[in-house]
């Protein structure tokens, strides 16, 4: 019987060469598939692809799984990575590292350290990008401890030289608040980028050392060959705002026009949020107007920045502005908004808002909300009902703090001797702003005229080592700042003529029938005339003298303070500011107070 042809022909063909064709198949057909894991975007995809992988039997191979684990990673399904990670028989060191990442990206910085702690006992040895990685989780938790003990292994590893390792290790420390070993880093590495000059700025400048921040983006920039990113010029900015440095501000903003920066959004969110806490709206509005499609992050700055500044109105029409725009806020912009009501005694609004925020926008309060309606109940005198508010919330000592500091203040200003004594009770028992708690109920009894009980706390404090801290205004002059002390006219600049000059302004202020020194200011019992001269050598009222000897006319005046502006101080301001026919900003702890002819924009509520 006579075989089919083709039978003949396929056995004459060598065997060598079928193997050979079979070989080209495979190959073929695991590079389209890796190309079309690459393109995967949606579960549908990976699915199907997944399929794929089995169907050929490519998934014992790692190199191909590991772009199926990838494009898990990359859609955000860390569950099947997970699954498929599980199911790998020997997973290496890309298979480790795509898990971790994916983990961070998705807000799990813990179970991308449990997988860490998964490489570390098997046989895969972490690369440089799996530590840059891992680091990045502790930074994400401000995990010191776990970051310190990476930076164990790293040295171990001999990966310290690594320039994406030193830099993720500088931020890791930023954020855990050590900024000395982010310095050390730094200061260790031969060679730096870009992205590592930034980590040690914004480090600097997220642990309140603004002036070392930018001090070092002036070194920096001594380099020709350095140029700054879109992120740095972020960073700095930052550090003017929390430094109130206009000056600096304005020479960064310049930076950022320069350089081509001025449509990225994160750069100018952070110039509408310098401006703002600058004292400077207008040009945050201006900046805000600039942006062409801004998200929830410049709206919020900027509805945040109006209402410190007494504008209330303004601050919830952009609110309006961003829901019509369909925007969906955050916890944050409904903080901006019942501060806004609460600076403004828009009272019925705040509670408004306050109930339309789950309803409405699927945004849960939390204890920073309820210390917003807290402090608006307050400041209207409602302070019963803030009282029960403040008893209702269950909270953590820490976010306590500021929830019963902020109705302890209230209650010292209406003279509620029996609700600021429980609210300072329970600061000092949770071990929280005891300092504050201390000195105000020691300037509610003052204000009460009850001294044995303010002889009683100043005893306390001095027997358990807690001392006030001290008032603190600063003024810009020419890009240099000048700090001034309550009650220190000697040692500051200029002191001799600072004090002639508010020795002349309190005289006209008194033909104008301004009476210093008001109750509860002065915590002693001393005659009128001493408390006039102590009120009257506040800090505040030094920098705004020393403003008005150097500063030209023409030109606003912008003290910053560390604590609450006084309200014999407020007054005085108004009528310094009709007196000498200029206007000044001052911000303090809560917020913008601008003076011009005889008023101020808080319109005296604050």
């Amino acid at each position: 019987m006579v075989k089919p042809q083709n039978q003949n022909l396929i056995s004459r063909v060598p065997s060598t060469w079928i193997s050979r064709q079979n070989e080209l198949s495979h190959f073929h057909t695991k590079t389209q598939l890796i190309q079309r894991l690459q393109d995967c975007n949606d579960i549908m995809t990976v699915a199907f692809n997944h399929t794929n992988v089995l169907k050929y039997g490519f998934l014992n191979d790692n190199f191909t799984t590991n772009h199926l684990l990838s494009s898990y990673v990359r859609i955000r399904r860390t569950k099947d990575a997970y699954q498929l990670f599980e199911e790998m028989r020997e997973p290496d060191v890309v298979s480790f590292t795509s898990l971790i990442s994916g983990f961070i990206n998705v807000g799990r910085p813990k179970s991308a350290l449990t997988i860490f702690g998964k490489m570390l006992e098997s046989w895969v040895l972490p690369s440089s990008f799996t530590f840059a990685t891992v680091v990045k989780a502790c930074s994400m938790l401000a995990d010191l401890r776990t970051g310190q003990k990476i930076h164990s292994h790293i040295e171990t590893f001999g990966l310290q030289h690594n320039l994406v390792v030193r830099s993720s290790l500088i931020d890791m420390y930023g954020k855990c608040n050590n900024v000395e070993d982010a310095r050390l880093v730094f200061d260790g590495m031969d060679y730096r980028n870009v992205v590592s000059w930034t980590s040690i700025i914004t480090a600097y400048g997220q642990n309140a050392l603004g002036e070392c921040a930018l001090q070092l983006f002036r070194e920096f920039n001594s380099f020709p060959s350095n140029s700054p990113n879109h992120f740095m010029l972020a960073s700095v900015i930052n550090a003017c705002s929390s430094l109130g440095r206009l000056v600096s501000g304005k020479a960064a903003h310049a930076a950022v026009i320069r350089r081509g920066h001025e449509s990225n959004e994160v750069v100018a969110s952070a110039l509408v949020d310098m401006y703002a806490k600058c004292g400077s709206i207008g040009y945050s509005e201006k900046v805000f107007r600039k942006i062409p499609d801004p998200s929830v992050i410049p709206y919020t700055s900027m509805i945040v920045g109006a209402a410190k500044y007494g504008l209330g109105k303004i601050s919830l029409n952009l609110f309006m502005e961003m829901i019509n725009r369909r925007i969906k806020p955050n916890n944050v912009t409904f903080i901006g908004v019942l501060h806004a009501c609460s600076h403004s005694g828009l009272i019925d609004e705040g509670l408004e808002y306050l109930h339309s925020m789950h309803k409405l926008h699927g945004v849960a309060p939390d204890a920073k909300h309820y210390t917003c309606v807290v402090d608006m109940l307050g400041r209207t005198g409602r302070l019963d009902e803030a009282h029960q508010l403040a008893k209702s919330i269950r909270v953590e000592p820490d976010q306590g703090a500021l929830l019963w500091g902020t109705l302890l203040s209230a209650s010292r200003l209406y003279g509620r001797v029996d609700i600021a004594s429980e609210a300072s009770k329970w600061l000092i028992e949770a071990n929280q702003q005891v300092a504050a708690a201390y000195v105000t109920m020691s300037n509610t009894y003052a204000s009460a005229g009850k001294w044995e009980n303010v002889h009683s706390i100043r005893y306390e404090m001095k027997r358990n080592g807690v001392y006030k801290e001290p008032g603190c205004s600063w003024v810009e002059v020419r890009d240099s700042s000048f700090v001034f002390y309550a009650g220190d006219v000697s040692s500051c600049a200029r002191g001799s003529e600072v004090g002639s000059l508010l020795r002349e302004l309190g005289r006209r202020m008194k033909e104008r029938g301004y009476v210093g020194g008001s109750a509860g200011l002065v915590s002693v019992d001393v005659e009128e005339e001493a408390k006039e001269e102590i009120v009257g050598l506040h800090s505040e009222r030094l920098a705004l003298a020393f403003g008005l000897i150097t500063i030209p006319k023409g030109v606003t005046i912008r003290v910053m303070k560390n604590l609450r502006m006084c309200r014999d101080c407020h007054e005085a301001f108004k009528l310094i500011s009709e007196i000498v026919e200029r206007d000044f900003v001052v911000r303090d702890v809560n917020r913008f107070h601008h003076f011009e002819n005889g008023s101020c924009t808080c319109r005296d509520f604050w």
